[in-house]
């Protein structure tokens, strides 16, 4: 049973063409052969017959080799038909020339081997009686002194011979071929299993390289803001002391106007750095309610300092009453800000950017919508790819972070771009279910 689980099914194609290969070979080595003999043994006058009949013959290997050259076998279907005419061709080709022990004799076998490795055992037998009938006629055919039933004998078992031999030999190399296709397809198997088990692999590492790099980015651009908020702190101070000192005394009202405009102007800047702390602290990892509302104004406050963000008009609109999530604060602030720096490089001067938040059936969505270029739509299946970014000067981790901290916090973010017309992001973050209430037992 295991055998002929292994054993090729007849419509395989790959056998097909390489047994008609064979078969069509075997076919011209015995038209060149049977030329042969028609010219060095027999005299002019008795090769006409045997001209026409392998006439015949050339013409059949020559259909059968047009049809293998196109991919196809010729007769595939009517194997026993093949034989039938192979046998009236042999018989033929025998009786005009010297009968039953005519070289011609063992055409039979190179016939029953071409079945063997075509077709099934079967057929094969099944050809083979027919070989062995053929050459029965023709000895009946043949006078009664020339009439040998050793030579039939002998040649009859020498076919049933070969064509046991032959079918055996053939279903060995079937079973052969099938179980190398077998372990070639399962080698291809564990190639692709492995290829992407490395694809994987890579991919963890490039975003485990690139969290690092966004982590030391971050951690660097802390340590910058809290020196440069330390340095410019303590002149501000004594500035802001000074101006203190000089309005206690009486003034003019020009001078008090004037002095009352500086110390405005020192109050923004105090409060620009403290918005520039706040922002560059060490990122906290714990999890906590926070207000959607809070996460977006930080992150606006901020990002309206990024180079441009002047220029631009950047817009919320938040509906009433949205309920507390459950994350970490800075990372969603983080989230929300390189979305909005990233609306504010693809707008231009007098672009606009509207961020909006809403709550729906699946939890809170925040929409970041941009007037500007847009994401060329050759780039948009690499948009969340670290390293990959559209800009000149842009590191290729900011969607990459962001995807990463959001799927964190249970939630998803999609995108819809037209080129020349505006990007939206949309982020859905799930809101916390409050617990069933246990009813108390009276």
């Amino acid at each position: 049973m295991f055998l002929s689980h292994l054993a090729p099914r007849p419509s395989d194609p790959d056998w097909d063409l390489a047994a008609e290969s064979i078969a069509v070979k075997i076919r011209w080595f015995g038209l060149v052969a049977g030329v042969v003999i028609a010219l060095v043994g027999y005299p002019a006058n008795a090769q006409s017959p045997l001209y026409a009949i392998l006439l015949l013959g050339l013409g059949y290997t020559t259909l059968d080799t047009y049809f293998f050259a196109r991919g196809r076998v010729f007769l595939r279907d009517y194997p026993l038909v093949i034989a039938a005419m192979e046998s009236l061709f042999i018989s033929l080709l025998c009786h005009f020339e010297t009968g039953l022990d005519s070289p011609f004799r063992f055409y039979y076998l190179l016939s029953v081997i071409c079945c063997a490795i075509r077709f099934s055992q079967i057929t094969t037998f099944a050809a083979c009686g027919l070989h062995c009938l053929s050459y029965g006629m023709l000895y009946l055919a043949q006078p009664e002194v020339r009439r040998n039933v050793p030579l039939l004998a002998l040649t009859i078992i020498v076919l049933v011979w070969v064509s046991w031999a032959a079918s055996a030999m053939a279903r060995l190399l079937k079973i052969a071929g099938e179980r190398l296709r077998m372990l070639n397809a399962e080698l291809r198997d564990n190639q692709g299993q492995l290829e992407s088990r490395i694809a994987e692999r890579t991919r963890d590492l490039q975003e485990i390289q690139a969290q690092v790099l966004h982590q030391e980015k971050m951690a660097a651009f802390g340590l910058l803001a809290a020196g440069i908020a330390h340095e410019v702190g303590n002149p501000l101070t004594s500035i802001s002391s000074l101006v203190q000192m000089l309005e206690r005394r009486d003034q003019d009202p020009y001078t008090r106007e004037k002095l009352g405009q500086v110390g405005g102007q020192l109050v923004r800047i105090q409060a620009i750095l403290r918005e520039l702390v706040l922002f560059s602290r060490p990122a906290s990892g714990q999890r906590g309610k926070v207000s959607v509302a809070e996460i977006i104004d930080e992150a606006l406050g901020i990002a309206k300092y990024y180079r441009g963000g002047k220029t631009r008009t950047i817009a919320s609109d938040l509906a009433p009453q949205l309920p507390l999530i459950v994350g970490v604060r800075d990372q969603l602030v983080q989230v929300v800000f390189n979305l909005v720096l990233n609306a504010i490089d693809a707008t231009g001067k007098g672009g606009r950017i509207d961020v909006r938040a809403e709550i729906g059936s699946d939890g809170i969505q925040l929409c970041i919508a941009d007037d500007g270029c847009g994401i060329p739509p050759d780039s948009q299946s690499r948009l969340f790819r670290p390293y990959f970014t559209t800009k000149k000067h842009g590191t290729g981790l900011g969607l990459f972070v962001t995807q990463k901290i959001v799927v964190e916090h249970g939630g998803t973010v999609a995108f819809n771009s037209e080129p020349g017309r505006g990007t939206t992001f949309r982020i859905l973050l799930p809101v916390p279910q409050p617990a069933p209430l246990v009813p108390v037992e009276a």
